[in-house]
């Protein structure tokens, strides 16, 4: 068979098979895919957006209160002046340790021992100071029967001179004043080594007093009658007046007198001038918040802390309880004496005064401003608030009373954020 020349050759590029070029079935697969993933992106987008413009946020919150007018405080009378926060502290409290460095060989208590002044605490290793003791003893005892002979062999001496003067005066023939010289200057010589000898005795006597002041010292005596709050150091412990480093330790025990329990706060220096000493106070420990005990202002210290412009004040405790331990966080409040009523009036004029917690305060752009929880949600109110003191602010304008404040639960509040309140 002949074929044409002018025949069209057959175009054999079409039957190439391309395999980078997926499936039109697979195509449009992955396109439904592809817009079933968007679409659920978007639909968990819309969720979460409305879910939180919807969320209600759990708070906490404090009821605004007014103190003032005049009336009955629980545990005090009068309004609260001021609020500050301190610890209760033992104003007789010392860490007791021993006058001489030596190791501990005895600890006769432990915490909560009961002690009264002079009672043993603690004796150090005293071998050495009880052998010095004898020694010394011993010196003194020898000392005072040297003294025995001196004194027997000057009145030994004096007697004969006595007799040689005598002899002398009734007859000059029979002694010579040579004689009565000798005799004489015995005589002196003996009182002499008396005296010397007496000397030595009373040193005797104070070494004998040195050395037993010495072992004196190695027992580690209560300084006043108190409670023993801790042991600083264990039998076998080396022991020293100040602590030297390595193993030596500085005070054996610390005890406080519990009678003698008060409480100290720092109190800010723009308040200061509504405290003054005898001023009644009520007392509020965090171990016992539901429990006030009466206090009254024992002492202002008269200097300021310039660096946290605070004054420090000391409460002293009215209501004695032996749940009250030192070192426990205490809340005081300062209580105001009732005001006189002006002539022509029956009750007193007080400006109520409201102070919240500090947190409730907020700074937002030079502005203090609280927020206020009012039917599920939160509005923003702008205030004038004092300085700190003690975790509280006094609100002096902008608060009238009974307001829900929030306190926390929410970083960042918004403007008609819903919100509850939590227990």
């Amino acid at each position: 068979m002949t074929v044409s020349p002018s025949a069209p050759a057959a175009d054999l590029s079409k039957l190439r098979i391309n395999r980078d070029d997926p499936p039109p079935a697979v195509k449009r697969a992955l396109g439904r895919v592809l817009w079933l993933v968007a679409a659920a992106v978007v639909i968990i987008a819309v969720v979460v957006v409305l879910g939180r413009r919807g969320a209600v946020v759990p708070v906490q919150v404090v009821t605004v209160t007014t103190s003032g007018g005049g009336g009955a405080a629980r545990g005090g009378t009068g309004a609260v002046a001021v609020v500050a926060n301190g610890y209760v502290v033992a104003r007789t409290k010392a860490a007791v340790s021993a006058k001489i460095p030596g190791r501990l060989a005895v600890l006769n208590v432990s915490e909560g021992s009961r002690l009264q002044q002079g009672d043993i605490i603690a004796r150090l290793d005293n071998a050495d100071y009880a052998a010095a003791v004898g020694e010394a003893e011993a010196g003194l005892a020898s000392a005072k029967a040297t003294l025995i002979e001196a004194q027997s062999d000057r009145d030994q001496m004096q007697r004969d001179f006595v007799r040689v003067r005598d002899i002398h005066a009734q007859n000059p023939n029979l002694v010579s004043p040579q004689d009565i010289e000798n005799a004489e200057s015995r005589a002196r010589q003996a009182e002499a080594r008396f005296g010397a000898q007496s000397a030595r005795v009373d040193a005797a006597g104070a070494a004998l007093r040195v050395a037993q002041a010495n072992l004196e010292n190695t027992y580690i005596r209560a300084p006043f009658s108190g409670t023993v709050l801790r042991k600083e150091a264990e039998v076998g412990e080396v022991v020293a007046p100040s602590v030297g480093g390595g193993l030596t330790r500085g005070a054996v025990v610390t005890m406080a007198d519990l009678a003698t329990l008060e409480v100290e706060v720092d109190v800010n220096e723009a308040y200061i001038a509504r405290v003054h000493g005898g001023q009644q106070a009520r007392i509020t420990l965090d171990a016992y918040p539901d429990t006030a005990f009466r206090g009254t202002v024992r002492q202002v210290v008269p200097t300021a802390d310039r660096q946290r412009a605070t004054v420090q004040v000391k409460v002293a405790i009215v209501d004695r309880d032996p749940r009250i331990l030192t070192e426990m966080g205490a809340k005081v409040e300062f209580l105001e004496a009732p005001r006189a009523a002006p002539a022509g009036t029956t009750q007193p004029v007080e400006r109520p005064r409201i102070i919240v917690p500090a947190e409730a305060v907020r700074s937002e752009n030079g502005r203090n401003v609280v927020w206020i929880v009012r039917d599920g949600r939160l509005q923003s109110r702008d205030v004038d608030a004092g300085p700190v003191s003690g975790n509280f602010r006094e609100i002096r304008s902008g608060l009238s009373g009974g307001e829900q404040l929030l306190v926390g639960g929410v970083e960042t509040p918004k403007e008609g954020q819903r919100v509850k309140t939590a227990p």
